[in-house]
């Protein structure tokens, strides 16, 4: 089951939601089918195109939006005037209520991937009767934990990249919060600096997440490296904005918020965060989602995952939202 085929969008346009930043959005498929809204990785990726083809055009209405500092949205988090203060989760999730209300949805299906897959989460259990369904891949759910496995656990995985990678920062930092250590110098007034760390972060992330082509590709971009590093390492530093749930964080924590709310969960058997066995043990205090485990396929899952995707969205599409 390939995903659909590629579609323009009906619609699109730049939302105010306070603070100086406006976000990019657009629909497209069929103005009267089922609201789904798409949650993008990073934080800070942006929403590519290639995303509205998890969905039925035919059935869906589909919400595609740059989170604050991505893409389209304004202003960019690559440029060091940008406020980061104004750039957390608590603000991300009143965005996506401005937008449902801009749009005049009452409910829709919210889509995650990777750091998309935790803002979603946390999403659906504080705002419990706006979501009809989870459909998520290359799961996270924010907790100190998996910051701590991607930042410093993996180094005995990758050592020689994870050498590299503490090389850029002071000796003095290299003992306690890596991301948060990566987000001074990626907030320093000197670009040469802030150059530097957003290179060597992101040689980090291409060294422990093996990605396809076009993934890797956009961190030749200088501009994008900034963008994406610095809001990477302002939410890893700052536990995501989630608040003291201790190691195992808020979203786990939380887990039975989301009873009531059909999920499906697609991840790669050989994602590195499943070494702490989160995924599933969300999995087991959620009875309402399923657990789609892709074997050989990393926090991409791939083809395989891919038709995961679009089963579970076509199923949805035949549930109320």
């Amino acid at each position: 089951m390939a995903r659909y085929p590629e579609i323009e969008p009906y619609d699109h346009g730049m939302l105010d939601v306070g603070d100086g930043n406006r976000l990019y959005w657009e629909t497209s498929g069929n103005p009267r089918g089922k609201p789904a809204v798409v949650l993008h990785g990073g934080p800070g990726s942006g929403a590519g195109a290639g995303l509205r083809r998890y969905f039925d055009p035919a059935a869906y209405r589909i919400v595609l939006f740059h989170q604050r500092g991505a893409g389209r949205s304004e202003p960019s988090a690559a440029d060091p005037a940008t406020d980061m203060g104004v750039n957390t989760t608590p603000h991300l999730m009143a965005d996506l209520e401005r937008l449902r209300a801009y749009l005049g949805i009452e409910r829709w299906l919210v889509w995650g991937v990777s750091f998309g897959s935790a803002l979603g989460l946390r999403y659906a259990q504080t705002h419990p009767g706006v979501v009809s369904e989870l459909v998520l891949t290359g799961v996270t759910t924010g907790s100190p934990a998996e910051v701590g496995l991607l930042t410093r656990g993996l180094g005995q995985i990758f050592p020689e990249a994870h050498a590299r990678f503490l090389a850029e920062l002071p000796e003095d930092r290299r003992a306690g919060n890596l991301a948060a250590a990566y987000n001074r110098l990626l907030e320093s007034p000197d670009p040469e600096v802030r150059a530097r760390a957003a290179q060597a972060w992101t040689d980090w992330e291409t060294a422990i997440i093996p990605a396809p082509p076009g993934s890797v590709e956009r961190f030749r971009d200088p501009a994008y490296r900034l963008r994406f590093a610095r809001t990477v390492t302002h939410y890893w530093g700052n536990d995501h904005f989630f608040g003291d749930g201790g190691e195992e964080g808020v979203v786990l924590r939380d887990a039975h918020l989301l009873k009531g709310i059909p999920g499906t969960l697609v991840q790669g058997s050989l994602d590195f965060g499943n070494l702490l066995g989160i995924v599933w043990r969300l999995h087991h205090a959620w009875p309402d989602s399923e657990l789609i485990v892709v074997d050989d396929a990393g926090h991409d899952a791939g083809a395989t995952g891919d038709d995961a995707l679009v089963a579970a969205t076509d199923r949805y599409a035949r549930r109320p939202a």
